[in-house]
């Protein structure tokens, strides 16, 4: 599993990776978190929102098939690719190369904050 751009592999045994609970166990999201890569997931990895977006590079055959509701929630991300997969509902079960879009990757750097981080700004009521 390696995660662009950081360029960082790692390796973990399949049914052996504690779960994080935040999405599917062995998700994306669930092996960023267990290994300290920031990914974020302002909904907790619910498929509620689209922050845990990634672009699979390669492997698309290594990881779960999309549900109905990945679908239908990937279809509000921005830049979406036709190698599109929400980090919290794709379970590895192989080699697979993701990259983590630069407006995800600076969302948090950039004062954007985050639900699950803290420090997420207020939107003033009109």
């Amino acid at each position: 599993m390696t995660f662009l751009p950081e360029g960082r592999t790692v390796e973990f045994e399949s049914g052996r990776l504690p779960s994080s609970e935040h999405g599917k166990p062995e998700s994306l999201l669930d092996i960023a978190l267990h290994f300290g890569l920031h990914l974020e997931h302002a909904c907790g990895g619910s498929c509620a929102c689209t922050t845990c977006h990634v672009i699979v590079k390669s492997g698309d055959a290594n990881l779960s098939e999309m549900d109905d509701d990945e679908a239908d929630r990937l279809d509000m991300a921005p830049g979406l690719t036709l190698h599109s997969r929400l980090g919290c509902q794709c379970v590895v079960t192989g080699d697979v190369v993701v990259e983590i879009p630069s407006w995800n990757r600076n969302y948090v750097s950039e004062g954007g904050g985050s639900i699950n981080l803290g420090g997420a700004i207020p939107v003033p009521k009109k």
